[in-house]
C-alpha cells in the first residue's frame, strides 16, 4: 500500500545564493501535493535542494519523483538513455567528465525545466557536483553591463562534446562525440532569461554558447563578451559544492543554474543517472521567446506550459 507524506520541510541552507539540503525525507513514497508544492518553493528560493538519505535507490523511484514537477523528456535528444529506462541518462565517468560549465541541454528550443541526479557509483573521494546560479550573476553585473546583456541573444548548439576536452579525452571519444552530434541543433536564447515563476533574471549562456557566437557579433567580439559575463556565473559567493553520499539526490532548476563536474578522482569509477523536466521556451527580457535555427527536438521533449504550474 502507498503511504502518502505529510510533513513541513525544513530545509538547511548551504549559501547565502544558492543550495539547501534536508536529511532523511523519503523520496520514494507518494509525496502529498503539498509537500511537492513545498520542495517547488524551495526550488525557487534556493536554485539547487540536496536530498540526502532519501531512500531513491532505483530508476523507478527517480522517475516517480522527478514526474512530480512536471511532464519528463526523453534521456537526451542524441546520447542513449539506460537499457528499459527511456527517461534515465547515465552520466558515467567511463563516457568522460563533464568539467565545463553548462546548462543542461540547452541547444534544443526549450530545454529542461529542471533536473535531477541520483548516486549510484561514487569514488573514495572527489566527484562533487559545482552548481552555479546565474541569477546572482546578474545580479553582480554593473548596472552597464547589465544593460547591455538584456539586449543580447547567442546560439547554442550541441556541435561538440563539452565533456570529453581534447588534452583527456576517453577510450572511445570520437565514436561518442560522433553519437552526441548525429543530429546537429542550433537555437538562439537570449542572453538574460527571466525566470517564468520567480520573475528573476538570470544569465543564460555556459557550454553550448561558446561554441558558436553571439548574434550580431564577430566570433571574437562574442567569445570575449562571453567570457566576461561567465566569470561572474562561476565567482565563489555564486557557486555551491555538492559531496556526494550514497542514497542521494540533488534536484536543481535548470533554467537559472549553471553545474560543473570537477574531475577531481582519478581514473575511480563515478556513475550518477540524471531525469530532467520538460521545460517552456525561454523568453527574454523584452519578451521575444527563443527560435530554433537547426534541428526538431519534439521527440526528446514537449513544450509545457508556464500556465500549468511549471
Amino acid at each position: 500500500m502507498t503511504t502518502t507524506v505529510e510533513t513541513r520541510l525544513d530545509f538547511t541552507k548551504l549559501g547565502s545564493r544558492i543550495g539547501a539540503e534536508i536529511r532523511g525525507l523519503d523520496l520514494s513514497q507518494d509525496l502529498s501535493y503539498e509537500t511537492v508544492a513545498q520542495i517547488r518553493e524551495a526550488l525557487n528560493q534556493h536554485k539547487a535542494l540536496v536530498f540526502r538519505e532519501a531512500n531513491i535507490r532505483t530508476d523507478e523511484d527517480q522517475v516517480r519523483f522527478a514526474s512530480r514537477f512536471g511532464p519528463l523528456t526523453k534521456a537526451h535528444p542524441t546520447v542513449a538513455s539506460v537499457d528499459g529506462a527511456e527517461n534515465v541518462l547515465p552520466v558515467d565517468s567511463e563516457d568522460g567528465s563533464a568539467n565545463t560549465w553548462h546548462t543542461d541541454v540547452t541547444f534544443v528550443l526549450n530545454p529542461p525545466q529542471a533536473s535531477t541526479l541520483r548516486s549510484v557509483t561514487l569514488p573514495a573521494y572527489g566527484g562533487e557536483t559545482l552548481i552555479a546560479s546565474s541569477a546572482g550573476a546578474y545580479q553582480d553585473l554593473p548596472v552597464e553591463l547589465r544593460n547591455f546583456a538584456d539586449t543580447l541573444w547567442a546560439i547554442h548548439t550541441n556541435d561538440y562534446d563539452y565533456s570529453v576536452p581534447k588534452n583527456l579525452e576517453h577510450e572511445g571519444a570520437e565514436e561518442r562525440r560522433r553519437v552526441f552530434t548525429r543530429v546537429k541543433y542550433q537555437t538562439a536564447h537570449p542572453v538574460v532569461r527571466v525566470h517564468p515563476l520567480t520573475g528573476e533574471r538570470g544569465l543564460f549562456i555556459g557550454g553550448f554558447a561558446q561554441r558558436l557566437r553571439i548574434v550580431g557579433l564577430s566570433n571574437t567580439e562574442s567569445k570575449d563578451i562571453l567570457r566576461l559575463l561567465q566569470a561572474y556565473i562561476t565567482r565563489p559567493e555564486n557557486v555551491v559544492r555538492v559531496n556526494w553520499e550514497p542514497n542521494q539526490l540533488v534536484l536543481f532548476d535548470n533554467r537559472i543554474t549553471q553545474h560543473y563536474a570537477p574531475s577531481n578522482y582519478d581514473n575511480q569509477p563515478r556513475k550518477l543517472n540524471r531525469v530532467t523536466v520538460a521545460g517552456d521556451v525561454p523568453v527574454g527580457v523584452d519578451g521575444t521567446k527563443s527560435q530554433a535555427i537547426e534541428g526538431d527536438s519534439s521527440h526528446y521533449s514537449e513544450i509545457v506550459s508556464v500556465g500549468a504550474g511549471v
